[in-house]
This record gives C-alpha cells, sequence and structure tokens, in this order.
C-alpha cells in the first residue's frame, strides 16, 4: 500500500481560518441562521435546490442580425401610448426617441462563477441526528475527531460515502469533522477502500460542481489522499474520468499571475491549477496503462509525466 501524504488538511483549515479572521479581518463564512445553542439544527432549504445548480439567464441579450452582420439588440414593441403627434419631427431630428443602447458584445457564460451549494449534505443530515460516531476534541496544539468507533470497524460502504459528501460543506464543525474523518478513514481503511470507490463518485463530482475555490482545493487534496490510500485504487478511478475531470480541464489554468511577487498559495495548497496539475499526474501514475489516454481525452493540454 503507498504512503499517505503527511499533511493535514482539515489542520490546515483552522490555520487558515485563523489568519483570515483574527489576522486579516475578515468575517466567518456562516451560510445558516443559529441561535447559538447546543440544539440549533440547519432549516430545510428547498428542495429544488442542488449543489452545483444554476439558473438560466434571463436578462435581454443582442441577437445576431444577418442583414448588417453584426449584432444588434432586439427591438422593442410599440406602445400604443406613444404614437408620434403633430410637430413630433424636430424631437425625432434630435434624437429624443432614441434610446441609449450599451455596445452589444457576446454575454459573459459565468463559468468560473460559484454555484450553489444549499447545506443539504447528507453528512449535516446525519450528524444532527446523532447517527455519526464522531465529535471534535478540542487540543491544544490542534483539534481531532473523537471516534466512538475504531474508524477500521466501521462500515466503510455507509459511512465514506457520507463523510465524502459532507466535504462541500464550508461551516463548522460540519466541515472539520467531514474532511477529517475522511482522512482518518482513508489512512486506517486499507482493503476496505477499494469496493467503496464507485459510491464515492457522486460525491465527489457534487463538490467539483459547486465551483467554490476553496471546497475544489479540499476535494483535490482528498483525491490524492484517496489514490494513495491503498493498492489500484488508482486503476479503478479509471471508468470514472468522465464524471471527474470536465471541470478539473475547465480550472486546470487557474493560476495567479503575481508577475514578480511571491505567491505563498501553492505551499499552502490553496492554488487551483497546481493542485489539479498534481492530481493529474497523480492519476496517471497511479491510474496503470490506460490511464494516460483517458486523461488525454478528457484534458486535451495535458502532457504525460511519466518520462519527465
Amino acid at each position: 500500500m503507498g504512503d499517505i501524504k503527511v499533511n493535514d488538511v482539515a489542520g490546515a483549515l483552522f490555520t487558515h481560518e485563523y489568519c483570515e479572521v483574527k489576522i486579516k479581518g475578515v468575517p466567518l463564512n456562516t451560510t445558516t441562521k443559529q441561535t447559538g445553542s447546543c440544539f440549533d439544527q440547519t432549516i430545510p432549504v428547498n428542495p429544488n435546490r442542488r449543489a452545483g445548480g444554476h439558473k438560466m439567464q434571463t436578462e435581454t441579450v443582442p441577437v445576431y442580425s444577418t442583414a448588417t452582420g453584426e449584432h444588434r439588440w432586439p427591438s422593442d414593441l410599440p406602445d400604443a401610448m406613444e404614437h408620434l403627434k403633430k410637430g413630433d419631427g424636430y424631437k425625432i431630428k434630435c434624437g429624443a426617441y432614441k434610446k441609449p443602447l450599451p455596445k452589444p458584445c457576446p454575454p459573459s457564460a459565468h463559468a468560473f462563477a460559484p454555484r450553489d451549494n444549499p447545506p443539504n449534505s447528507q453528512f449535516r443530515k446525519f450528524y444532527e441526528r446523532g447517527d455519526l460516531p464522531v465529535a471534535v476534541e478540542h487540543k491544544g496544539t490542534k483539534n481531532v475527531i473523537s471516534w466512538k468507533v475504531d474508524p477500521d470497524k466501521l462500515d466503510y460502504h455507509h459511512y465514506l460515502p457520507i463523510f465524502f459528501d459532507g466535504i462541500r460543506e464550508k461551516e463548522e464543525p460540519y466541515r472539520f469533522l467531514a474532511v477529517k474523518g475522511v482522512e482518518d478513514m482513508l489512512k486506517a481503511g486499507k482493503n476496505k477502500i477499494l469496493p467503496v470507490i464507485p459510491q464515492l463518485i457522486i460525491p465527489v463530482k457534487t463538490a467539483l460542481n459547486t465551483r467554490d475555490h476553496s471546497v475544489m482545493c479540499i476535494t483535490l487534496q482528498l483525491l490524492q489522499k484517496l489514490v494513495d490510500s491503498a493498492d489500484l485504487v488508482g486503476e479503478a478511478l479509471v471508468p470514472y474520468y468522465r464524471q471527474i475531470l470536465p471541470i478539473l480541464n475547465l480550472f486546470k489554468n487557474k493560476n495567479l499571475n503575481s508577475g514578480d511577487k511571491i505567491d505563498y498559495a501553492q505551499r499552502k495548497k490553496n492554488c487551483l491549477g497546481e493542485l489539479i496539475m498534481e492530481t493529474l499526474q497523480l492519476f496517471e501514475a497511479k491510474g496503470g496503462d490506460d490511464a494516460f489516454i483517458n486523461i488525454k481525452y478528457m484534458v486535451p493540454t495535458y502532457e504525460s509525466c511519466i518520462n519527465m
């Protein structure tokens, strides 16, 4: 079995949040209203909301005109109360009836904009109901999970998909418990992880489809740990590249152009483009003979790292 990387994803979340809130003064990210009571529960959201969902554009867009060969704004429907009267010729000549319109240009697709991420994950539901054998144990240096049952004795077919579904959470303690729970289970799972791979694809795809920067960075780091957690996991992921890699192909060049300045995002595992490249290279290294051709099919600009 491959050695799991030593970087602590869940511990880095608290360090990053402390720097953002205490030092930079960024307000805490709260997605649900709470009273501060220990009996708080998440208010149910609209069942039509789904993670990664987006609304269709309803605003007016320019229309291509075959007569002029360019985009033009559609003309407004005539109003019966705004007909021309005697003496209006001068106003027409001065352009009083001509409405100023912005320059027509193709509308933005908002491909990189974060999408809806409602607080309705299965992990949040099970945790609030008391069905998960976990609790936060506060220590002097960092927080850890207090497991009521040893992770290696859990039913991975039931619990591992639930914990993976919680990695898209952005509110504490759900985010920490889900991320740290995934790390602990991957560390102790060994041969229990491989049979559960098909059940993990939908939670991973859902987390990536939120297109949220922090959620995607966490998901990519956990994907790397998943591939390194046991033998043949990388090869078992190859048939599911078509579900995972389209979003990675979209964000693979999402790097900060800082010029001659120093960017610490790579060291902090916060550079999305670098994380995607590391993940793709790990997929190729651990995915067997068919990994590269499948990655190349979904990410055409990817180049092999095996002979580098």
